[in-house]
């Protein structure tokens, strides 16, 4: 399961980081993922000081959003990194790795997320392909807007053929490690949020306990 959601930058914010990615070095996306032969982009350079303040912000946004942290259920979210397409770039189809060494220690890889920044008709190609089984899945994101999906889900980037395509990436560690319970988990909760007062209440305090139960026990 995966989810779109929008406006998770705002308009000023998508202004902000934009201003700040001009002139910015970027290096070989590789570096992020050395032993990966698909992966065909670039990232940006983080030892400079307006690097870190345009992902700073992304973190911000995406760690304030509440649909995302109702559907990834959030331990610790990976500070989102800014790649480049340019033409001929691309990324190869690919599950992502399960553990990313940061600063702060090895974080475990359940959610991962693109968030785009640019507006989608700028550039031709460069979609974020999601295979669910034999169907493909493109998806060329509003600038500011999010998709969320679980890390063992094969995807990819299709080459870009002209302009530029520019976009955070980043990983979540979810308190539900299990894909399947952490989606059961998050659909029994918008079941509670959307119907709760069309049912009794007494049912609505079911539904919040098993809800609330079912929380505790998957929770790692």
């Amino acid at each position: 399961m995966f989810l779109l959601v929008k406006n998770v930058l705002t308009g000023t914010e998508i202004g902000q980081i934009l201003h700040l990615a001009e002139g910015l070095k970027f290096v070989d996306g590789r570096q992020s993922n050395v032993h990966n032969t698909a992966k065909k982009n670039l990232q940006i350079d983080m030892t400079q000081p307006n690097a870190v303040k345009l992902c700073q912000i992304a973190a911000a946004a995406v760690g304030r959003n509440e649909q995302i942290k109702n559907f990834a259920f959030p331990k610790r979210i990976a500070t989102p990194l800014l790649s480049l397409y340019e033409p001929g770039m691309t990324y190869g189809a690919h599950a992502d790795a399960p553990y990313l060494q940061l600063p702060g220690g090895p974080l475990r890889s359940d959610v991962s997320g693109t968030l785009f920044l640019e507006d989608p008709a700028s550039y031709k190609g460069g979609e974020l392909v999601i295979h669910l089984g034999s169907e493909t899945i493109p998806v060329k994101g509003e600038p500011g807007s999010m998709i969320i999906y679980p890390s063992t889900t094969l995807h990819e980037v299709n080459p870009v053929t002209e302009g530029r395509r520019m976009a955070f990436f980043t990983f979540i560690e979810s308190v539900i490690p299990d894909e399947q319970q952490r989606e059961l988990l998050y659909l029994l909760y918008e079941v509670h949020a959307l119907e709760g007062f069309n049912i009794q209440p007494e049912n609505r305090t079911r539904l919040q306990f098993i809800a609330s139960r079912l929380h505790r026990m998957w929770s790692r």
